[in-house]
């Protein structure tokens, strides 16, 4: 069984910056891992994903340059070291981890992150 659990998640004004943490336990050795965010009223959308060993990270266009995906030493942590935060990047933010990149089987409850302008 795998479990995850975010943290990080807080209110911040646009420029700002935040980082999130992803703590996995269980069964994770060789998962990729990514991190996706909801917004009210929007479907859920992919933010930046990293492979097992720290290599072949992913970001979409809407964050790239801005947000920075890592794992720690240990690899149990993935981090998303958000910056220049704009308004339009409130949502809850979920991390997703699995063997095969990009097909997630497993997920975190979420944390909230609101940026006010």
């Amino acid at each position: 069984q795998v479990q995850l659990v975010e943290s990080g998640g807080g209110l911040v004004q646009a420029g700002g910056s935040l980082r999130l943490s992803c703590a996995a336990s269980g069964r994770t050795f060789g998962h990729d891992t990514g991190w996706f965010r909801q917004a009210p009223g929007k479907e859920r959308e992919f933010v930046a994903a990293i492979g097992w060993s720290g290599d072949n990270t992913r970001y979409a266009d809407s964050v790239k340059g801005r947000f920075i995906i890592s794992r720690d030493g240990a690899k149990n942590t993935v981090l998303l070291q958000m910056n220049s935060l704009k308004p339009e990047d409130t949502a809850v933010y979920y991390c997703a981890s699995g063997r095969i990149p990009d097909m997630y089987h497993y997920w975190g409850q979420g944390t909230q992150v609101t940026v006010s302008s």
